[in-house]
């Protein structure tokens, strides 16, 4: 097969969308031996690392890089869809291709069959969470999504739920493919120059990680920490800025934007334990990640969290503050319950490959008649 996929979003660093498209795209570049991919790529300010120029480039796929931004790319293929499709069509060399693969922020007006990928339905959901930009991106893109897409790969059983429900798309279209989750445990040197880099070498803390935006209720969080007893424990928060204001002025609480994997990695396999208070999740990367590197996981009873967390984490309610508290308390205090969640999210996280992933994904597209 021919396949065409965008990988745009592979910009946006910290991010799960980021994190995903950079996964599923060393994926095909690693597990693939027979197709041939065309991978669209498309930035104002930004380009692909070196590395993946180069084995996409020695792998014999090719890369069609457009210095666009993604406002404007929205603009073009969300708004004027329809007006823009011979435009498209003529411009692109895709209309040999047996399939393209979209996600996230733009649907191209293609006429060749699409597979979409679907995170999940925040703007549906929550609303009051993202800026209007982005909803009406959303809204604009999902409605093509349900009228253009033979295919909609949903990162859970929580977001296929949510297309039924929200926008009535036909289950048979939608497949669960979960995606892959790597890391890797960093060696002791560099975990003690991440600690000292920090100033976190002589303290015990909780770790949260994401996006710094409303749905992540990081509010909430810190309220829930200012409750707890102890005085001698550090709440680190890691993640971009995103929008929306949040208080981090307190001694006890550490904000540290976006940092380097070895970095995070390194607190991950340091931290008292790991705490994920989303209001919603299409899948909830860090849940994963915290669980390969070792750490003890509490984290909110919504969305798809609590299925791919399963009985691998301590739950609470993310609209209790009260809730987040106590169950945080718990984890202070329980040591064996800490070992307990350790050692079985040690298995949990295992499910999660970007090799199954991947062979999911080609065998659905081969599949289709």
């Amino acid at each position: 097969m021919k396949i065409g996929i965008d990988i745009s979003q592979m910009i946006y660093q910290g991010t799960g969308v980021g994190r995903f498209i950079q996964g599923l795209t060393e994926a095909i570049l690693k597990y693939d031996k027979k197709n041939h991919w065309f991978f669209f790529f498309s930035s104002f300010r930004q380009s692909l690392s070196k590395d993946i120029k180069e084995k996409i480039k020695l792998k014999d796929h090719r890369l069609i890089n457009w210095k666009l931004p993604s406002s404007l790319l929205s603009f073009l293929f969300n708004d004027f869809h329809l007006a823009t499709k011979p435009l498209i069509n003529t411009f692109l060399p895709l209309n040999s291709l047996d399939w393209f693969i979209t996600s996230d922020w733009i649907e191209l007006p293609l006429s060749i069959k699409k597979a979409t990928i679907v995170h999940d339905l925040v703007y549906l959901r929550y609303p009051q969470t993202l800026p209007k930009k982005i909803i009406k991106t959303q809204e604009k893109r999902l409605q093509w999504v349900k009228n253009e897409t033979e295919i909609i790969f949903a990162d859970s059983n929580a977001t296929k739920d949510d297309l039924i429900n929200y926008l009535k798309i036909d289950p048979q279209k939608i497949i669960v493919n979960y995606p892959g989750v790597t890391t890797f445990t960093p060696p002791d040197n560099l975990i003690k120059k991440t600690l000292k880099k920090y100033q976190l070498e002589k303290n015990k803390f909780i770790l949260t990680v994401g996006k710094i935006e409303p749905r992540k209720n990081i509010e909430r969080l810190i309220q829930a920490f200012n409750r707890l007893d102890s005085t001698n424990i550090l709440l680190v928060i890691v993640g971009p800025s995103g929008w929306g204001k949040i208080n981090f002025s307190s001694s006890h609480i550490k904000y540290l934007s976006y940092i380097e994997d070895v970095e995070l990695y390194s607190l991950y396999s340091t931290c008292l334990f790991f705490v994920y208070p989303s209001l919603w999740e299409g899948f909830g990367y860090p849940i994963i990640e915290a669980m390969l590197l070792k750490a003890p996981v509490v984290c909110s009873n919504t969305s798809s969290m609590k299925e791919i967390a399963q009985n691998c984490a301590l739950f609470f309610n993310p609209f209790d503050v009260e809730d987040i508290r106590s169950k945080m308390k718990i984890m202070l205090e329980n040591d064996k319950l800490k070992k307990d969640l350790i050692n079985k999210g040690k298995i949990n996280a295992k499910r999660f490959t970007w090799e199954n992933y991947y062979h999911k994904l080609i065998k659905t597209l081969s599949a289709f008649k």
